[in-house]
C-alpha cells in the first residue's frame, strides 16, 4: 500500500458514500457516555498561559478573506501567537443544555462540536517565547513545552526543505485525532477531519492576511518524521498539514544529523472506549508519504482542464466593497440552524463567491487559477436570477445556467433531507475531478481535494457573516449530487456543501460553532 496506489482512495470514497439506503441501515447509535473528550490533556506538563490582550483583527473581513499570501518579511511574537491560535481554534462561547450539559464552542465550525484537530507550534525563539516545539490546549488557553530547543531545521527537512518552512520563525502543525470525529460519523469522518481543519485554516488564513503575515498550507512532507517530532503515534493522530508563519533573514540551518528522542508524556483518554474503522487506518496509510524522494515531486499544481462552456453565462454582479471588522465576524459566526426563505441580493451571493474563490496559498496549488475543485450551486432565491441549478466558474467569475426552475425540494432531498438546504437562499456544492487528482497526487491528493473544500467552505462561511447572512456546512447523498448536476457534472465526485441564506429571526442567537453535518 502506497501513495501511488490510487486505487485505495478510491476504494475509500466509494465505501464512505452516503445513499438513502446506507443512512437509513446503519444501525449506528451515539453511545453518549462514551462521548470523546474534545481536549487532549498532557497530564505532566505545565501550562504556560498565553496572554489574552491581543488585539482583535480590525481588518475589513472580505478584504481579509481575499487577500494573498503576504510577502513582507515579518516575525509573529507571542502576543501575535495568541491572536492567531485564539480566532481559529479558541473558545469562544458556550452553551448549557437542558440537563446541565455545557458545549464550548470554537472559533471555527467542527463537525459535531467534536473538534478532532489539535495544533502544535514548531518555533525558533521569538519575542515572548523559546524555542521549542508546544502543544495549544483550547480549553485552558496554553501552550505546554514538548520540547526544548529550535526543531525547525528537521521540521523543514522532512518537507523536502521546503522554503517557507525554514523562512518561517514559526511553524504551525494541524493533527487529527480520528476517534473524535469517527464516534458520531464513523468511517466516513476522515473526510470530515479535512473539512474541519479547512475551516480552522480559512480563519488563521484570514487572521494572517489581517496582521501582514506570510502563512501558507503545506501538504508536501514525510508523516513519520513530523509525527515523531510532535510525538504523535501517526495511526490514532496524525498530522495533516504544515502552516508556516512569517518570514525572517535568519532561516533555519540545513537539517542536522542528530538523533531525536521519542517523546513518551502521559495523555488523558478521550473516553472509555475506542471503535476501530480499518477504512480510516488504511487510507490514512495510503495517503501517507514515506520516503525523502516522494516529496518534492508531489509538491506541483494540477492543472485545471478547460473549463465546459455549457450554459447562459451570468457574469457576477460587482461585489459589495465594505463589510464587518473581521475579529467581529469570528466572534458572532456560528452554523445557521433555521434559514428563513428570503431572497438574496445578487450582489451579496456575488461578493461571497468572489472573495472566497480568490485562490489559496498551498504548495498543491499555484495562483487563483489553479484548483482541486468545481463549484456548482442549486438557487432557490437570489434576486436577479433565475431559480436553477449553476456551475460557478471561478477563473471567468461567472455562473452559467445549466438548467432552470424550482429545486427547493431537490436541495433539501441531496442534503441528506434536510430542511436547512431547502430552505437556504443558495447551496454550494463542491465537487471534484477525483481521477485527474488522484492520477496526479496519488492517495494524497484525496486529502488534498477535502481540505480545499473546507478552506473554501471556511471562506463561505466568514463573507456570508460579513455581510450579515447565515452560512451552514452539510453532507449529502453522493452520487445522487453528481446526477442532479450531470451531464456536466458527469465523471465528478461530491466532496462537501455549503448552505447560505438569511438566518431566521428564531435562530438568532442559537448559533453554535458547529457544521450541520447530520439530521
Amino acid at each position: 500500500m502506497n501513495n501511488r496506489d490510487t486505487e485505495e482512495a478510491k476504494r475509500y470514497h466509494e465505501v464512505t458514500k452516503h445513499s438513502p439506503r446506507s443512512v437509513r441501515q446503519s444501525g449506528h447509535y451515539l453511545d453518549w457516555d462514551n462521548r470523546p473528550s474534545p481536549d487532549k490533556f498532557y497530564t505532566g506538563l505545565a501550562p504556560i498561559p498565553l496572554p489574552r490582550d491581543f488585539p482583535h483583527p480590525g481588518t475589513d473581513a472580505l478584504q481579509a478573506v481575499s487577500s494573498p499570501d503576504s510577502l513582507q518579511e515579518k516575525s509573529p511574537g507571542l502576543k501575535e501567537l495568541s491572536q492567531m491560535l485564539f480566532f481559529s481554534a479558541g473558545e469562544t462561547k458556550k452553551k448549557v443544555y437542558p440537563g446541565g450539559e455545557e458545549i464550548r464552542f470554537r472559533a471555527a465550525a467542527a463537525a459535531g462540536a467534536l473538534y478532532p484537530i489539535e495544533i502544535y507550534a514548531v518555533s525558533t525563539e521569538i519575542p515572548g517565547l523559546e524555542a521549542g516545539i508546544y502543544h495549544f490546549s483550547p480549553r485552558d488557553f496554553a501552550l505546554r513545552r514538548l520540547r526544548a530547543g529550535d526543531y525547525r531545521p528537521e521540521l523543514a527537512g522532512a518537507a523536502g526543505d521546503n522554503q517557507a518552512v525554514a523562512a518561517a520563525p514559526l511553524t504551525l502543525v494541524l493533527s487529527a485525532i480520528f476517534w473524535r470525529s469517527a464516534w458520531k460519523y464513523q468511517g466516513r469522518s476522515y473526510r470530515y477531519c479535512f473539512w474541519d481543519s479547512g475551516t480552522l485554516l480559512g480563519n488563521l488564513l484570514a487572521v494572517a492576511a489581517a496582521e501582514a503575515l506570510s502563512c501558507s498550507v503545506e501538504m508536501a512532507f514525510v508523516d513519520s518524521k513530523v509525527n515523531h517530532l510532535l510525538g504523535l503515534d501517526g495511526a490514532k493522530e496524525t498530522s495533516l498539514c504544515l502552516v508556516p508563519l512569517g518570514r525572517s533573514l535568519a532561516w533555519a540551518e540545513h537539517a542536522r544529523s542528530r538523533e531525536i528522542p521519542a517523546l513518551d508524556y502521559e495523555v488523558a483518554p478521550l473516553s472509555e472506549r475506542e471503535a476501530d474503522y480499518p477504512e480510516i487506518r488504511r487510507m490514512r496509510a495510503a495517503s501517507s508519504l514515506v520516503e525523502d524522494e516522494e516529496v518534492r515531486p508531489w509538491r506541483a499544481p494540477c492543472p485545471r482542464p478547460e473549463e465546459d462552456a455549457r450554459g447562459a453565462a451570468l457574469p457576477l454582479a460587482a461585489p459589495l466593497q465594505r463589510s464587518t471588522p473581521l475579529g467581529e465576524v469570528i466572534l458572532k459566526r456560528g452554523s445557521t440552524r433555521r434559514f428563513a426563505r428570503a431572497a438574496l441580493s445578487h450582489a451579496r451571493l456575488s461578493t461571497i463567491l468572489d472573495h472566497s474563490t480568490r485562490g489559496i496559498p498551498a504548495d498543491f496549488l499555484e495562483g487563483p487559477e489553479t484548483s482541486l475543485l468545481d463549484l456548482y450551486l442549486i438557487i432557490n432565491a437570489v434576486d436577479g436570477l433565475e431559480p436553477g441549478a449553476y456551475y460557478f466558474s471561478p477563473t471567468q467569475r461567472r455562473l452559467s445556467l445549466l438548467k432552470g426552475g424550482s429545486f427547493r425540494d431537490q436541495a433539501g432531498y441531496l442534503c441528506l433531507e434536510q430542511g436547512l438546504a431547502a430552505d437556504a437562499s443558495a447551496v454550494v456544492f463542491f465537487l471534484s475531478d477525483l481521477d485527474r487528482v488522484l492520477k496526479r497526487f496519488g492517495n494524497r491528493g484525496y486529502r488534498a481535494a477535502q481540505l480545499e473544500a473546507g478552506i473554501t467552505g471556511g471562506r463561505l462561511y466568514l463573507s456570508a457573516y460579513a455581510l450579515g447572512l447565515g452560512a451552514s456546512g452539510l453532507t449529502f447523498y453522493d452520487d445522487d449530487v453528481v446526477n442532479f448536476f450531470s451531464p456536466h457534472a458527469q465523471g465528478k465526485d461530491a466532496i462537501f456543501v455549503v448552505a447560505l441564506g438569511q438566518a431566521a429571526r428564531r435562530d438568532r442567537g442559537l448559533k453554535g460553532s458547529t457544521l450541520n453535518i447530520e439530521p
